[in-house]
């Protein structure tokens, strides 16, 4: 038996099969080619480890002040006593290099959270550690260039533009916040 070709300016259905499979199976592999690209892109797993942080307050006294590293940043906590809190409060804004109240940078009056990362030049102040120089105003003091900081992580005195960060963070329960 003869086959018959198709007439002249008609595609017969194989012809059509062979075309769209060809289409296919070439947009697939172009994917798998690309998406070793593309994941090369997204955050590596020790990143992400450290996107957030838990910190369990429990241990830490009144008046006693942590240091934890979120993000490779040291994160100062500071468990502030009722003295230090009517301190921060009662600073006139007018009197501050970056005016900032201190009910703007805590969630809860007693936990103070800060980035401690000097906003001059990046050093890490000292006042973390029992016997450390607090400075002038009872905070943090950066030794390098003679910034000062109040109880609330405020710029008081020296060459440091603008106040100590505070990180995103949140309280998960009574006694545990989460940095990030």
């Amino acid at each position: 038996m003869a086959t018959t070709a198709p007439h002249p300016g008609e595609e017969g259905p194989r012809r059509d099969f062979i075309f769209v499979a060809a289409i296919s199976a070439s947009a697939v592999g172009a994917g798998l080619a690309v998406w070793p690209f593309v994941n090369s892109m997204n955050p590596s797993r020790d990143v992400l480890a450290e996107a957030t942080a838990e910190v369990d307050l429990t241990p830490i006294e009144e008046g006693q002040r942590i240091t934890v590293l979120w993000r490779k940043k040291p994160v100062f906590i500071d468990h502030r006593a009722p003295a230090k809190i009517e301190e921060a409060e009662g600073v006139a804004l007018g009197d501050l290099k970056d005016p900032q109240a201190d009910a703007d940078r805590v969630q809860r009056k007693e936990w103070l959270v800060l980035i401690g990362i000097c906003t001059h030049l990046g050093c890490i102040p000292q006042g973390q550690r029992v016997g450390e120089r607090l400075g002038d105003f009872g905070g943090w003091f950066c030794p390098c260039h003679g910034s000062h900081y109040d109880t609330s992580g405020r710029i008081r005195k020296g060459p440091a533009p603008k106040n100590l960060d505070v990180p995103p963070y949140s309280f998960i329960s009574d006694t545990t916040i989460q940095l990030g």
